[in-house]
């Protein structure tokens, strides 16, 4: 029933906890207190024979069975979550490498995603280029001083070095994979250039996107120019995520559905190429997921770009998904998250249903079609992950 997590459905999820004895393990100051059932540190000894699923079907291999993570699975409605971002402000958690690590872990070790996510921000490179931000509570990221024209955009400095300007991303990553060597695959995160530039140039979080789009209408060489710098400092940003750890990167265009087809060819499609080639060129072995926030209404647009992978919101069927982008991209996605405020048999049915039209077992990567919500009973996230990790078809 919701408000509980119930005790027989945690077979799989359990093997990703410590021995039964208690012991203390160490924790930010100020955090949450360990638990026996949360002890999942490197002297603990543990392997998980799934532990690379992810990792191979990302790349286009059929897997045994379908690998799970969720999209802000590490979150609010998480009550462990809630004791830090309930204290400290966001810029201080995930730019702590200590609390990221925490928080990033949470969630796996109750649950047991077949992938643990940084605990990061799509906007944590921008500083580095000089453009300020912070998260404010209630309201979201504000940009201090958005480039609006071509001096504040020839002004931004490159990220030719991230080692040295983000130092605690490395430390995070570094951190994580020795956490989860050999009990599963780690996942880095990108914000696509549109996205950020969108961002940055809004000042904030904008439902219509104006001041961007207005920028995209009258001075367009602005906006090319603003994107061209961060394809390549995103580019080499994820890059940095997989030399400190990283095993999957995704891309997230999280504004693509402000964009109509032609403006996603113009104006997003190029630079996110560009971001990820630099990648693949780099890494060549390491797969990209990209993921366009309402891109499904212009799936075709996305066949020939530089990913292993596309995610896909819940707004296309994922049978016909798969279909449109054909045999040379592998496909993420893509519950509807609102499905986890559901009984626990409805999301049980949902998982199958989505793992059939993925293919049958192996042959996708599940997720949700977006973020888990703030909210979300902490018990239903556990009955997605259990049956994905369970259901054989």
């Amino acid at each position: 029933m919701v408000g509980q997590r119930p005790s027989s459905r945690w077979a799989v999820a359990a093997l990703l906890c410590a021995p039964a004895a208690a012991f203390v393990l160490p924790r930010p100051a100020g955090g949450p207190p360990a638990t026996a059932r949360q002890g999942l540190h490197t002297d603990v000894p543990f392997s998980n024979p799934d532990h690379d699923l992810l990792v191979r079907v990302a790349r286009g291999e059929v897997g045994e069975r379908t690998p799970v993570w969720l999209m802000r699975q590490a979150g609010r409605y998480m009550a462990d979550f809630r004791k830090y971002s309930d204290t400290s402000p966001f810029r201080e958690r995930s730019e702590t490498p200590e609390i990221a690590i925490e928080l990033s872990l949470q969630c796996w070790r109750a649950y047991g995603m077949d992938g643990v996510i940084m605990f990061s921000d799509i906007l944590t490179p921008l500083p580095a280029m000089g453009i300020e931000f912070d998260v404010i509570k209630g309201k979201g990221p504000v940009i201090s001083n958005p480039p609006r024209d071509m001096a504040a955009v020839k002004a931004m400095k490159p990220l030719s070095d991230p080692a040295a300007s983000l130092p605690f991303t490395g430390e995070t990553l570094k951190a994580l994979r020795k956490e989860t060597e050999g009990r599963c695959s780690l996942v880095g995160f990108v914000g696509a250039p549109f996205t950020l530039a969108s961002y940055a140039v809004n000042g904030a979080a904008d439902k219509n996107c104006l001041e961007t789009k207005a920028l995209m209408h009258k001075s367009p060489e602005v906006l090319h120019a603003l994107l061209d710098h961060l394809a390549q400092a995103i580019g080499d940003y994820a890059c940095y995520q997989v030399e400190s750890g990283a095993q999957v990167i995704q891309y997230f265009e999280s504004w693509a559905h402000h964009l109509a087809p032609h403006q996603f060819e113009a104006f997003a499609k190029p630079y996110a190429n560009k971001a990820m080639a630099i990648l693949k060129a780099k890494h060549p072995n390491v797969p990209v997921i990209y993921f366009a926030n309402g891109g499904s209404a212009y799936l075709e647009n996305q066949v020939d770009m530089n990913c292993d992978m596309v995610c896909v919101d819940w707004k296309i069927d994922l049978a016909k998904a798969k279909r449109e982008l054909g045999a040379t991209k592998g496909v993420s996605g893509n519950l509807d998250p609102s499905i986890l405020f559901g009984p626990e048999e409805l999301i049980r049915a949902e998982v199958r249903a989505n793992i059939a039209a993925g293919g049958g077992p192996g042959r996708h990567l599940l997720n949700l079609g977006h973020g888990v919500i703030q909210g979300t009973p902490e018990p239903a996230v556990g009955w997605l992950v259990d049956e994905a990790k369970t259901f054989r078809g």
